[in-house]
């Protein structure tokens, strides 16, 4: 009977969990990291970017996003989308084909791989012979050519991977066409470039890498014209009657297309920035309008000697030459045009640098640069700390975003000129928050709600304090009858002026618009939002944490110096007080009670409450260990000693030993007592087989570095005196397993501008085992976390039961531990289950929803361990529900990043410069539903195309009907109806 109902206690456990919880990785938010190949379709309106790791990633319209990832673990090279076509190709560094399609499921598109293919050579035949440097897609969607290291072209169909070796270009072909001059004196090596004539499809140059180019017939199999230079790259103009060729030199040239007899002479020569030596044009285009000059672009020719080290992509149109100066290199650019597939005027520069992606204005007065709302470069500084707020209120978010547009003046008007696609997502069901802290100083915010992480407002703390950063600089800025003209663009600036600026903890209340941002070098500094500009004087609050004590001497960086006359601050988020903490070590806790009008901190040295409100210093608590002498170095010279790590080490090697040897003796010295540790290790497995395998916790030294170090900080409105008198208070939890309760007493808001708030010492807890404290919650009668400030205040949560017992949840990187309040006794605790050594790294309280009944819910713990691995722990009763693998165990800084949300949610640092979005959630999922049809029109010109056969119709036609079909989900009935209509 027993175990009947133990059996249907653990279905109706399953089935919650199955309702509540449930494990995703959503979207990827930021830019990708190491990009190494850029991709554009004009009919698709979609932009493809391959890295180095070897993942694909396509972007549409805002919310339309794509990810693919190739086996193996080489670097996307080259990435080229089949015309007309929902489908792409790549190339790999390891000489590999992968072919990839947009197919429709469900109603919802998903990138699949549906090929892969390796050039083979004949037998005995050098690598180099099918090693790919160039491909180029045929306009009629059924050819790739296919250039190679060894100057041979191959020809394949696609999507099917095969060689066509009856239509391959081979060298010997090429040489014996070509008069022996051209050949004597230039080798031709690799094919550098394959171009297609746009107005004739049949012919195709090819770039050879010492010059020689020729045309060839594809219908014919011959060569129609060959042209010589030092080529690096070619472009045909859309009216087929002109090549352009850039050159190593950094020089390009223009030839005329269409005549048998071609003189060198005649064609039109320039190097746009000699007379002195000049490096290469690696890519160059050139594009008409309607009216007017064409423009000319290109990448490089930058002066040698002078400019050698800038990364420019010149624009020349008219009387109007500018070169646009990226800080990071350039892997490759397009110019998108207006009106129906790409046939109007020039409309949009975009530019996909190794950082950053850049896209300009080609048709505004000064060619603006157009705010991207996707790929945006998190990292433009580094990010050092991040902080998200679900639900904000509708007036805040309004407030902050009308600032953030008065900051983006400088932004062309114009929409987002890709368009791609269909977002099919759901409108966010509430408006969402994530705030970054960079190590310039500035703290950026990023509207969360939905797929697109989209920048809207950037707040600099710098303008407080003394540094050499010049206010006035501008990166647009450029000097009259400067030449080359350059002109800075893009915002990835990873160089801080002052490393000290650097934020490590924020804090925003959303309902009184209050936020508080910490420091590298202990400045704590709350601000209140204004929507007009204010100057005024900000004074530092100097706070000694050491209290006196003597026989510390601070090794590290100074503090930041205040500026002494008023600062001119925009609207925004403007500060109004400045804690110094004294050492200026870094702030490694930070909490905001905005109702109290409280900011608590806490470093390696101790602790303080600041009421800023009355701008005085409240509590002031010193956790400095003596023994601890690490923690006066500061983070700039913090590096344990190597005796100090032996000593460590060879501790607990001896304390191992000692337990090893003192088991032996037992077993050995003592064997009358065998019959009864058998039993007991039968006792203890029966109880294993019950129980999950818990790892036994190794109290730690007192004498272990940072032991005063403050990891959470905890403001909490509960019993601490008696069981019948609530009253505010203050928890702060340290690094050597220690415990601080303070009671406040918090005047009311009549009296709260005459009379100072008090704090006295309550309770102290020491944990026994000394492991690290990193978080505190405290639970009401009902057993659910108490609101955060102001939240009951704004109907946005019920009242916490204070009749009830509240109890303390103290969480540990060892253990999950529950207190009775006001005594704090031991209720229950939780061990983490593990058996190699995880720890907890961060804690979170989330609502999880149920994915059935709108009505109900759970409060949950958000787990994240040392391992990656994510975890659940439900709330009073502190047990396990889920456990889930989230981040690799060796990715160090992506654990360290992670953060939760208030709603089963979370991020974390996948790169320098990228989010990735995960869920715990069964009804709270952010992640993209696009679609993508497939165009089956072609908008190439067939003025001079050879009119193909009626089989060869039916059979392309049949294949664009097989492709379309698949790509919405058709039956196969209806494939056959529609292939057999196509023959009649």
């Amino acid at each position: 009977m027993k175990r009947l109902r133990r059996h249907g206690q653990e279905s109706q456990r399953d089935r919650i969990k199955q309702e509540l919880f449930q494990f995703n990785k959503t979207v990827e938010h930021g830019f990708p990291h190491q990009p190494s190949a850029l991709g554009y379709s004009a009919s698709l309106q979609l932009l493809a970017i391959g890295t180095r790791s070897g993942a694909i990633k396509l972007y549409g319209a805002p919310g339309v996003e794509f990810m693919g990832l190739h086996d193996e673990n080489a670097a996307v090279t080259q990435v080229h989308f089949l015309p007309y076509q929902a489908g792409l190709v790549t190339l790999l560094d390891d000489n590999s084909l992968h072919m990839w399609t947009l197919r429709a499921h469900k109603g919802l598109s998903e990138l699949l791989e549906i090929g892969r293919f390796t050039l083979t050579g004949p037998p005995g035949a050098p690598p180099s012979v099918t090693r790919v440097t160039a491909v180029l897609p045929h306009s009629s969607g059924e050819l790739l050519l296919l250039g190679t290291e060894g100057g041979h072209v191959f020809i394949v169909e696609v999507p099917g991977f095969r060689e066509v070796e009856e239509r391959n270009i081979s060298l010997d072909q090429v040489a014996s066409s070509v008069p022996d001059d051209y050949i004597g004196r230039r080798n031709l090596e690799h094919v550098e470039a394959l171009q297609e004539n746009p107005v004739d499809p049949d012919q195709v140059v090819i770039g050879y890498g010492r010059g020689l180019m020729i045309i060839w017939d594809l219908e014919k199999r011959i060569i129609s014209n060959y042209l010589s230079y030092l080529l690096c790259i070619v472009w045909w103009t859309d009216d087929g009657s002109y090549i352009l060729s850039s050159h190593s030199d950094g020089s390009y040239c223009q030839w005329i297309v269409g005549r048998e007899d071609v003189n060198e002479e005649e064609e039109k020569s320039d190097i746009p920035y000699g007379h002195f030596p000049c490096k290469a044009i690696s890519k160059i285009v050139q594009l008409p309008t309607k009216e007017g000059p064409p423009f000319l672009l290109f990448s490089g020719g930058m002066p040698r000697a002078s400019y050698g080290d800038r990364h420019c992509i010149t624009v020349i149109h008219s009387k109007t030459h500018v070169a646009l100066d990226f800080t990071s290199r350039i892997i490759d650019f397009f110019v998108i045009k207006d009106g129906p597939q790409n046939t109007g005027d020039p409309s949009a520069l975009v530019v996909l640098v190794e950082e950053e992606l850049v896209v300009i204005d080609l048709q505004t007065a000064g060619w603006p640069i157009i705010q991207t709302p996707y790929l945006v470069p998190l990292h433009s500084s580094a990010i050092t700390c991040s902080h998200h707020i679900s639900a904000i209120p509708l007036k805040l978010w309004e407030r902050i975003v009308a600032t953030g547009d008065l900051q983006n003046t400088h932004y062309s008007k114009k929409p987002w000129p890709i368009t791609g696609g269909q977002n099919l997502a759901p409108d966010p069901p509430q408006r969402d928050l994530l705030l970054t802290g960079h190590e310039d100083g500035t703290v950026r915010f990023w509207d969360a709600s939905g797929v697109c992480l989209y920048p809207m407002y950037k707040l600099s703390t710098a303008a407080v304090f003394q540094t050499d950063t010049d206010p006035n600089d501008n990166m647009n800025q450029s000097t009259e009858g400067e030449w080359p003209p350059f002109r800075k663009v893009g915002c990835f600036d990873p160089y801080s002026d002052d490393p000290r600026l650097g934020i490590q903890k924020i804090h925003l209340c959303k309902y009184s618009g209050y936020l508080t941002v910490a420091g590298t070098a202990g400045q704590i500094l709350v601000l209140e939002l204004n929507d007009e500009t204010a100057e005024q004087t900000v004074e530092a609050k100097v706070v000694d944490l050491l209290q006196g004590q003597e026989g510390f001497r601070w090794k590290g960086h100074t503090r930041l110096d205040v500026r002494e006359d008023p600062v001119l601050f925009p609207p925004g988020f403007q500060p109004f007080a400045l804690v110094q903490c004294q050492p200026p070590a870094v702030v490694t806790a930070l909490t905001l009670h905005s109702e109290w009008k409280l900011v608590a901190f806490g470093t390696s040295h101790g602790f303080g409450l600041y009421d800023y409100q009355q701008k005085n210093n409240v509590l002031i608590k010193c956790t400095l260990n003596p023994s601890d002498q690490l923690a006066m170095e500061g983070p700039l010279s913090r590096v344990k000693s190597i005796k100090k790590s032996l000593r460590q080490s060879f501790r607990r090697i001896r304390r191992s030993r000692v337990s090893l040897r003192k088991h032996h003796l037992c077993c050995t010295g003592f064997t009358g007592l065998l019959q009864d540790a058998n039993a007991r290790l039968e006792a203890e497995l029966a109880e294993m087989e019950l129980a999950p395998v818990q790892r036994k916790i190794e109290a730690r030294s007192s004498d272990d570095s940072f032991t005063g170090l403050v990891r959470t900080l905890y403001f909490a409105d509960t019993f601490l005196s008696d069981s019948s008198h609530n009253t505010p208070s203050l928890w702060a939890g340290t690094n050597g397993g220690c415990v601080f309760a303070y009671m406040l007493r918090v005047p009311s808001i009549e009296h709260r501008t005459e009379e100072a708030v008090t704090a006295q010492p309550a309770k102290e807890i020491q944990l026994m085992h000394r492991a690290p404290v990193v978080g505190i919650v405290v639970l009401d009668g009902h057993g659910a976390p108490l609101p955060e400030p102001l939240e009951v205040a704004h109907d946005l949560s019920r009242s916490p039961d204070m009749h009830g017992s509240h109890h303390l949840l103290v969480i540990s990187e060892e253990q999950f531990k529950v207190f009775t309040l006001p005594k704090v006794s031991s209720k229950m605790k939780l061990k983490l289950t593990a058996m190699d050594g995880s720890r907890v790294r961060r804690v979170g309280v989330a609502w999880f929803g149920s994915s059935r009944t709108e009505d109900y819910g759970e409060s949950g713990l958000m787990v994240l361990t040392n391992q990656g691995d994510v975890h659940v722990v439900s709330l009073p009763t502190v047990k396990m529900q889920v456990h889930y693998n989230c981040i690799r165990r060796e990715d160090v800084s992506g654990i360290a990043s992670c953060v939760f949300t208030k709603h089963g949610q979370g991020f974390y640092l996948i790169s320098p410069s990228e989010f990735e979005r995960f869920s715990l959630s069964t009804c709270n999922l952010v992640e993209p539903h696009c679609l993508i049809e497939a165009p089956l029109q072609s908008g190439t010109s067939t003025q001079h195309r050879p009119q193909p056969s009626r089989a060869r119709c039916i059979q392309s036609a049949a294949r664009r009907v097989m492709e379309h079909a698949l790509l919405n989900d058709e039956s196969e009935y209806s494939i056959v109806r529609r292939t057999r209509e196509l023959k009649l």
